[in-house]
């Protein structure tokens, strides 16, 4: 913990770079982890087959019966991590959140340098007309939901196995990725491309990683720390903002 205190007290351009470790401590299953979402069977289908673009045209009633029993945590509050980022972002010193996650817990906490890889469960659009739908919205709906004002199915603005994320985004973030000089990868497996390559885009001074097991990125780091990452960054001795 003192290595990563004064890290973060020397860096003056940190971009941190999150995964579904991230969120555990606000009671958000992780994906990969002995007990996550994806150690699970549902039939003969897997997760990642029941979240794809695929199934979801196929089958879009199944597709809901699943996004709303397993993505939706409405429930969910900021962890010590997430209020840790927005103090460094009020401190001027964090000049990005690169996040796969699509719990919107980061905007929660008052984070304004987001970059959504794979969207956000707190946004939906109608396929059809474009209509805005937010996810207390989508809560009170039930099957497929359809917007009331054409009829057309509201989909979630999040990435399906098989879709591109939004390639703007990408930009943005493998421009603060290229420009930081202090990189912390925390809670993810850096598994799911094609945001697992965007650390390559980093050549700055220090790469910190926090995470219960082993990364791609380990050997590369300059500080490698195992454990949660709430309670991790949550120690950081951060002033009040």
């Amino acid at each position: 913990m003192r290595s990563l205190q004064e890290i973060i007290d020397k860096g003056r351009r940190i971009v941190f770079f999150g995964g579904a470790g991230v969120s555990t401590a606000s009671g958000i299953p992780d994906f990969r982890g002995e007990n996550g979402l994806y150690r699970q069977k549902y039939g003969e289908l897997t997760p990642e087959m029941m979240l794809s673009a695929s199934f979801f045209y196929l089958h879009p009633d199944r597709f809901f019966e699943f996004y709303r029993e397993h993505m939706l945590h409405p429930e969910a509050k900021p962890n010590a991590a997430h209020w840790a980022l927005y103090k460094l972002e009020r401190m001027g010193k964090l000049r990005g959140v690169v996040t796969q996650n699509i719990d919107g817990l980061h905007r929660m906490a008052g984070n304004r340098l987001v970059y959504e890889l794979h969207g956000s469960v707190h946004e939906n659009y109608c396929m059809d007309c474009n209509r805005q739908y937010d996810l207390n919205w989508l809560l009170h709906t039930e099957g497929v939901p359809r917007c009331p004002k054409c009829g057309g199915v509201v989909k979630p603005y999040v990435v399906l196995y098989g879709e591109a994320p939004d390639k703007y985004t990408c930009m943005g973030a493998c421009r603060e990725i290229s420009n930081c000089d202090v990189l912390i990868v925390a809670g993810t497996s850096l598994a799911v491309e094609p945001a697992a390559s965007f650390i390559d885009y980093f050549h700055g001074r220090e790469l910190v990683v926090i995470n219960n097991e082993e990364t791609k990125a380990d050997e590369r780091a300059t500080l490698t720390l195992r454990g949660d990452v709430s309670q991790i960054m949550g120690d950081l001795n951060l002033p009040e903002v």
